[in-house]
């Protein structure tokens, strides 16, 4: 069991995933949320520097380069980030006695499954993002003896940083708003996941059980066109949208044709599952329309 912590360092605190672990923190003590802005990554000395002057009981790694078409061509920028990075956060919260808790993604498996993947079926990436995330699991585990793994699965959230691009709910809505014709991959199928759920349940994970992998998604599973027609359906929206295979689509990076995630070590902790996906987009898109509708901030 992971005592409970007087100082957590959030990194990763302006993204979806982040944003939702720093509103829904409670765990007692202080909260630092660092940003890509306030520490550098890539940096492995200020790395150390900064949480060796933090001494936290906690680091939660919410920060990833997620670009998963780029990085077919920018393999050393995902590596520095989503592998090496990890290793040096690890080595440091093994120093200190720290728990690391570190996200991955459902990409680390090929697809090739047609029921849901287990915490403990081998890994098997297709792409130069998948490799780089799975070296990330790996070196978290081994420099790190109070290391969690929780793979993750199409997020999306209400929190995100300015820069970013927007996430898959966003991104159909802005495109069917544009009145252009829409092409979907049906042959994908997986589980999006609202980041406010996956948030409640990261901290009854951290708390409850013991270090290793966890799968965390919401329930249910879908094609990412399927999952566009009903987000349509929902918003009463009729753009023009056709289903296209993977190869069709054309994507730099490949992707795995199932990536659904099995709970199982969740369920070994005793814990109900999370909700379906349908209702988890519900919750989303009435959480968004409240923060669209809400007056704007005075100046100050």
């Amino acid at each position: 069991m992971t005592p409970v912590p007087t100082i957590c360092v959030l990194l990763g605190a302006a993204g979806q995933l982040g944003f939702d672990l720093a509103r829904t923190y409670e765990l007692g003590g202080d909260v630092i949320r660092l940003t890509r802005a306030e520490l550098d990554l890539c940096d492995a000395q200020a790395i150390r520097e900064t949480l060796r002057r933090l001494r936290p009981t906690l680091v939660l790694n919410a920060a990833s380069y997620n670009e998963v078409d780029r990085a077919e061509d920018d393999r050393a920028g995902a590596f520095a980030v989503n592998a090496e990075a990890v290793g040096a956060l690890a080595a440091v919260c093994q120093e200190l006695g720290a728990t690391f808790v570190h996200f991955s993604t459902d990409y680390v498996f090929d697809g090739r499954k047609r029921t849901p993947y287990l915490e403990d079926d081998a890994p098997s990436p297709l792409s130069v993002y998948a490799e780089s995330k799975l070296a990330g699991e790996r070196l978290a585990r081994e420099r790190c003896e109070r290391a969690f793994v929780i793979r993750v699965c199409g997020l999306f959230g209400v929190g995100r940083r300015a820069d970013a691009r927007p996430n898959f709910v966003e991104t159909m809505l802005r495109l069917a708003a544009s009145g252009k014709p829409i092409r979907v991959v049906q042959d994908q199928v997986l589980t999006p996941s609202y980041t406010l759920d996956l948030a409640h349940k990261t901290w009854r994970i951290v708390t409850r059980g013991a270090p290793g992998i966890y799968h965390l998604t919401n329930n249910g599973e879908i094609s990412w066109f399927d999952f566009t027609r009903e987000l349509f359906g929902m918003r009463g929206l009729q753009p023009s949208l056709t289903p296209v295979t993977a190869v069709e689509f054309g994507a730099r990076a490949r992707r795995p044709a199932y990536s659904v995630l099995a709970h199982g070590r969740l369920k070994a902790l005793g814990e109900d599952d999370l909700r379906p996906w349908r209702d988890a987009l519900v919750a989303y898109l009435r959480e968004r329309d409240q923060l669209k509708a809400a007056p704007a901030p005075p100046d100050s």
